[in-house]
């Protein structure tokens, strides 16, 4: 089931009336393919024995601005998919429509931050870094402290991931 909210920390797009479409066109999406487990093994490989743990609604912060999507958190990995696809040129010069995804294995995330807004509370942001120091951001979670409780969970059955802490940025 799915609830619309608004997310104070990210514009959602030009008009709310945009959001919602968006928002039932991912529902029509799941429910074509099956559920969201069925999303999760279309998209990303899955290795046996992996199982999905928890998928929230959320956005991925870019250079280009956030990106809607669906972050699922596994026993493997943490992966990202954009809910719209985004057009790219092919080195041909065609014009390519694909969805935007992210993969980090849990082996290679060197610490999580949970984190929220100095100024603003109620702006909170999950930080993952690398071991190749690569930042991502994750914010607009529907429940921010269930799915970080979620990835603290899969990250520490993970031995070499580094730290899961919480902390406060200021803006």
């Amino acid at each position: 089931m799915f609830r619309f909210i608004s997310i104070p920390a990210v514009k959602l797009g030009p008009k709310l009336t945009e959001t919602l479409k968006g928002k039932l066109r991912l529902g029509a999406r799941i429910l074509q393919v099956g559920g969201l487990e069925k999303v999760f093994k279309q998209n990303f490989s899955v290795s046996n024995g992996e199982k999905l743990l928890k998928a929230s609604q959320c956005y991925l912060s870019t250079t280009a601005g956030p990106i809607a999507g669906l972050l699922f958190i596994s026993t493997d990995k943490v992966a990202f998919c954009s809910e719209r696809s985004i057009k790219l040129s092919s080195p041909t010069g065609k014009q390519l429509k694909i969805h935007y995804k992210v993969m980090i294995p849990l082996a290679k995330i060197k610490r999580a931050h949970d984190s929220k807004n100095a100024k603003k509370p109620r702006q909170k942001y999950v930080q993952m870094v690398t071991d190749d120091k690569f930042k991502f951001w994750f914010m607009g979670f529907l429940n921010h402290r269930k799915a970080f409780k979620y990835l603290q969970q899969a990250i520490s059955q993970t031995p070499s991931v580094a730290a899961i802490d919480a902390w406060m940025i200021s803006p």
